[in-house]
């Protein structure tokens, strides 16, 4: 079940850590970014990128806290089951229920606080060794309303990303097969296509496209109702892809800018895009869900807080040297929401291999995760149904839980192929509740917890830099400004048009 507690793994270094970190965050929301940057101008988009960066990183560490912080409420639990069995061997076969030590871990605090337990025993009480996903805090943390918003908000957020990698292969397998139907390799030479544009013969693009979605979803889907799990040779096939593509595309732009053949020129300011950069942005430093996986097999987690500080840079660098280089290397209306189809056009780049191995890149990386992430969202949603000691029934569990996953990004992909919009809304709205209201709520829950439990005097050694109240105030105020924001951005363009 998603939300459990599983073993940590194979242990690895510190900087394998980071990089693996590194290939999470840097994923299909990097591949939207140079049009989000033309949209809304390099200045804004530069100074929202550091700030989002930043904030992504003070709700990265608030995670990393509740993480320890959970492990010792575990350590804890069975220090008192053991002193429990103990006394139980010690004592007659007449004890009272009253002797008995409370389950819930409040009552059992205020009857004896564990502080005496952890000057007995464990000096490394808040050690992060067990694998404690978010929707297990959510779980220890939370009360059962906070444990279903966090579900809910989780599922929503999988949601909008199934939809999203349903609408980006059936999309660069149209742009790149169209092109080769029409004798043309011009995809990203800035020429306009509408839906409606022939593709081969009597077959439109958007047939051509629902054609490809229809098949995408034949070959894909079926693997939401078995379970399947990414194999580690996969990993390396696909962040090797991964890599030779961004290093690919940041290469050729640059080799055009060098001879002359720039013909971007962006504005340093559109307020108009920052809705959709903001969404982007948010869902491109994503993994603030994935941290318990990550962090947890780290063998030594002393400076872990300044090895995930380091990634950061390294991905707002990252970030920062593609979209420049796209938003000068190529027009703002030739940019594409995919950005590795502006390398299909032929004076970019004139070796076919490499124009369609960047066109056909997001088919292949996409296609690998995609069945993850359904087999995820299937189990979110078993765990949110659950209840204690039921079992569901086979049509239940083996058809209605993996057709609820499938249909309905399906049919949204159906609806639109709108990347842009899809990264941001879905960025904007349960990636914001993600990355920003979740930690800050686990954050404050579990040091409250903490000193419930373990009393006032206990540090966490895994305490976030941002120890203030006044830093968890201002995610949430951040968190739920931008739900206004964005909220009330959507409204006024659609009241224009």
């Amino acid at each position: 079940m998603a939300g459990g507690i599983t073993d940590t793994g194979e242990l690895y270094s510190p900087y394998v850590g980071l990089v693996y970190m590194f290939n999470l965050i840097v994923g299909t929301g990097a591949l939207t970014m140079p049009k989000a940057f033309a949209t809304a101008g390099w200045l804004v988009s530069l100074v929202l990128l550091m700030f989002l960066g930043f904030m992504s990183y003070m709700t990265t560490t608030f995670v990393v806290e509740a993480m320890a912080a959970a492990n010792a409420q575990l350590r804890w639990k069975r220090m008192e089951k053991r002193k429990e069995d103990d006394e139980d061997e010690d004592s007659s076969s007449g004890v009272s229920d009253s002797d008995v030590l409370l389950r819930d871990s409040y009552e059992r605090a205020e009857t004896r606080p564990i502080l005496s337990v952890q000057r007995r025993g464990s000096p490394n009480i808040f050690e992060i060794t067990e694998r404690v996903e978010m929707g297990q805090m959510a779980s220890m943390f939370f009360n059962k309303v906070g444990v279903n918003l966090f579900y809910f908000c989780i599922i929503i957020y999988l949601y909008g990303d199934l939809a999203i990698y349903a609408a980006a292969v059936p999309v660069s397998l149209m742009q790149v097969t169209c092109a080769i139907g029409n004798h043309s390799c011009n995809v990203g030479d800035g020429t306009k296509y509408n839906d409606t544009d022939k593709c081969w013969g009597p077959i439109r693009r958007i047939d051509a496209y629902r054609l490809y979605l229809a098949a995408f979803t034949l070959l894909l889907g079926p693997f939401t109702f078995f379970n399947v799990q990414k194999t580690k040779y996969l990993q390396i096939m696909t962040s090797l892809m991964r890599w030779i593509a961004f290093i690919l595309m940041i290469i050729l732009a640059l080799i055009r800018i060098s001879r002359g053949q720039a013909e971007g020129h962006p504005s340093m300011a559109q307020l108009s895009g920052i809705r959709n950069l903001f969404g982007v942005c948010v869902y491109s430093f994503m993994c603030q869900h994935s941290l318990p996986s990550l962090i947890t097999p780290i063998s030594k987690k002393r400076h872990v807080n300044k090895l995930v500080l380091l990634d950061y840079i390294l991905i707002l660098a990252f970030y920062s040297l593609l979209s420049f280089t796209a938003i000068y290397c190529f027009r703002n209306d030739t940019l594409m929401d995919m950005y590795t189809l502006n390398f299909t056009n032929c004076e970019i780049i004139n070796v076919a291999f490499i124009r369609y191995f960047l066109g056909l890149f997001p088919v292949f990386t996409i296609s690998t995760n995609f069945p993850i992430i359904a087999v995820t969202l299937r189990n979110n949603w078993k765990t949110l149904f659950h209840r204690e000691g039921g079992t569901y029934p086979w049509l239940v569990d083996r058809i209605v839980f993996p057709a609820i996953t499938l249909v309905p990004p399906v049919l949204v992909a159906f609806c639109t192929h709108d990347l842009e919009s899809l990264v941001g809304i879905t960025g904007a709205y349960a990636g914001n509740g993600i990355q920003y209201l979740i930690p800050a709520f686990l954050a404050y829950c579990s040091r409250k917890d903490t000193q419930l439990v373990f009393g006032s005097g206990t540090v966490n050694k895994h305490l976030s830099p941002f120890r203030h109240t006044f830093w968890i105030v201002f995610v949430l105020i951040w968190g739920f400004s931008c739900f206004v924001f964005v909220t009330a951005n959507i409204v006024l363009s659609e009241s224009k048009l």
